[in-house]
């Protein structure tokens, strides 16, 4: 590893070693080895404190990656694509159920017992095991996906790959994300939350604890069980005063929850339709 780090590191700062033969296939063996879940974007250091580990160098051979593929056609069929990058293949053998039409890139891990309903995951992604990516759910690049996830119809999980040092998008285990829900700019949702369906959050969003007698308001992080819905806060510009969206904590999920619960159970505590 620390050999392959240093190729990529040396190539990062000389784009004309990306001509070398010996460094393509550097660059190569580092997609295999995210591919099979060997390496990651970013990893856990400390699940109980949330705490993760951006690998820069890994981020770098992704980018690097698709300078060294020459653009060509594939086909399945009647489908016609033109890219760089082959598509997943071996689901049988890698445990994984995959349903028409989902579409996952070489270079990213699915892990066995994970299940891809028509949905789409992108290069560097990691989706760990149980967790269900649903029907035109997207997965971006690098996105770390935990286990027993479920992405609801319609999920964006925004990638990030530039710049190299910024964390992409982190959803810990035993997460409910809620139809349309948009998670982007390295939001990071921390184990056993529930997202309200077409909550957005981003690196800037408003998330606003109101269960206290003061609000808490955090940016880019979501508490461990929380459970989240759309909301909005008045805002003042020029022209007046506006009303901004942002995201409201109105709860935790309880220990006792089945972490299987649906949206519709994790809202009914607190009085809120899903």
């Amino acid at each position: 590893m620390e050999q392959l780090q240093q190729i990529i590191e040396q190539a990062w700062e000389n784009r004309a070693m990306l001509e070398q033969e010996d460094v393509k296939a550097a660059i190569c063996r580092v997609v295999e080895l995210v591919d099979r879940g060997e390496l990651r974007c970013a990893e856990p250091i400390d699940l109980e404190k949330s705490e993760w580990r951006v690998n820069e160098w890994v981020k770098k051979a992704i980018i690097l990656y698709f300078p060294t593929q020459q653009m060509r056609t594939m086909r399945a069929g009647e489908l016609e694509w033109y890219d760089k990058i082959d598509l997943k293949h071996d689901y049988e053998k890698l445990g994984v159920r995959v349903v028409p039409h989902a579409m996952a890139r070489h270079g990213a891990y699915i892990a066995p017992g994970a299940v891809l309903m028509p949905s789409y995951v992108n290069i560097g992604a990691y989706v760990d095991t149980g967790t269900m990516v649903d029907t035109w759910a997207t997965v971006g690049s690098c996105a770390q996906i935990g286990k027993h996830v479920h992405l609801s119809g319609g999920v964006g999980i925004g990638g990030v790959l530039e710049p190299v040092q910024a964390s992409p998008v982190i959803i810990e285990d035993n997460c409910f994300i809620g139809s349309r829900a948009i998670i982007v700019e390295g939001a990071h949702i921390c184990r056993e939350a529930v997202i309200g369906s077409n909550t957005v959050i981003t690196g800037s969003t408003h998330i606003i604890d109101v269960t206290g007698d003061e609000p808490v308001t955090y940016k880019g992080y979501v508490p461990a069980r929380s459970v989240v819905i759309p909301g909005t806060y008045p805002k003042k510009f020029p022209a007046g005063e506006y009303h901004v969206a942002c995201a409201l904590i109105i709860g935790k999920r309880k220990e006792s929850t089945d972490k299987k619960t649906t949206l519709n159970d994790a809202l009914r505590d607190f009085g809120v339709q899903a």
